[in-house]
């Protein structure tokens, strides 16, 4: 009787063993719980509605991943966080910003790609301002970001112009620091991207001297640190796949996205619904065929003496989306 009962009692503990460590791993123990660290700016549409709306905490929490948020003032920040393993996946950067990463030898793998939009930045110039012309930039001040698309957008409009980056007085600034240098006439041309073209534009009297139209197709890219792709590539199809979705609702769903956007971008929902009527939010796969520009872009920036050594921009690992 006793040895049946003992028999009985080990079975019992054995099964309460058994259901409670199924459901600690269902739960997912914090010795295994994995966190996913996405850098991103402000003008990261489609990565700050995902914050939004929680998507992929949900879509994730099956993979026992948790998701952090780190936001930077620029993109060449944000990389150099990724490649020294600070965050493991940033949202979209400009063109320009991985020219940059390459050159110093960071360890990236390209993500995916938004399809271009031009116009998306611009030169501008206050409606008051004597400057007429891109050419009439020579010998003036101008606001940028360092690094940013607007960086190569002035260096292509200058060079369409007959100028070189050498006959302006760079000023680099972030958006914000842009924007008050702008309206105090501390510089005298501001080149900037949306959504902070659009506040301006909507905001203050400005002008545009030129665009990216037929200068700079502005196409951005999310990244990984390669380590991060190879190891947890599950991870990286979860949120490539979000990602063209939320690309495709916001240009479906314009009025909707931005004012889901309003109060976490604290800006006007016209104008955040005007940036992004000039953002294509076509996200895709990466291949050699559409990395064109960005080897034009790191020639140009090498030619300004602004990158260190030259870059092949072909020689970077992409990241397959399919399974």
């Amino acid at each position: 009787m006793t040895t049946s009962f003992n028999l009985h009692r080990r079975a019992v503990l054995g099964a309460i063993a058994a259901l409670s460590s199924g459901l600690a791993a269902a739960q997912g123990k914090p010795e295994t719980l994995q966190t996913l660290r996405i850098g991103l700016q402000k003008s990261s549409t489609l990565t700050t509605i995902l914050r939004t709306r929680g998507t992929l905490e949900q879509l994730l929490a099956p993979l026992n991943v948790k998701v952090t948020w780190h936001e930077f003032t620029s993109g060449l920040p944000l990389l150099e966080a990724l490649n020294l393993g600070n965050i493991d996946v940033s949202a979209d950067v400009a063109d320009t910003v991985p020219v940059f990463a390459q050159a110093a030898g960071a360890n990236l793998t390209f993500v995916a790609q938004e399809s271009p939009s031009p116009s998306a930045q611009a030169i501008v110039v206050r409606a008051d301002s004597p400057i007429k012309t891109v050419a009439e930039l020579k010998g003036k001040k101008i606001g940028f970001a360092k690094a940013a698309g607007v960086h190569f957008l002035l260096i292509a409009a200058l060079e369409k112009s007959g100028l070189s980056f050498k006959d302006i007085e760079p000023a680099y600034l972030t958006p914000a620091d842009g924007r008050a240098a702008f309206e105090r006439g501390a510089i005298d041309a501001w080149v900037v991207w949306d959504p902070f073209l659009a506040a301006v534009q909507k905001q203050s009297a400005v002008r545009v001297l030129a665009d990216g139209r037929d200068l700079a197709s502005y196409q951005r890219y999310y990244l990984a640190g390669t380590p991060f792709a190879q190891a947890r590539p599950d991870v990286l199809r979860v949120f490539f796949n979000e990602l063209q979705k939320a690309g495709v609702w916001v240009k479906q769903s314009p009025k909707d996205a931005a004012a889901l956007l309003s109060p976490v971008w604290g800006l006007d929902a016209g104008v955040i619904e005007l940036a992004n009527s000039r953002r294509s939010y076509e996200v895709r796969a990466v291949v050699p065929a559409a990395l064109t520009e960005q080897q034009r872009i790191a020639d140009a920036f090498f030619a300004e003496k602004l990158l260190p050594k030259r870059v092949n921009a072909l020689d970077v690992p992409l990241f397959k989306t399919g399974a």
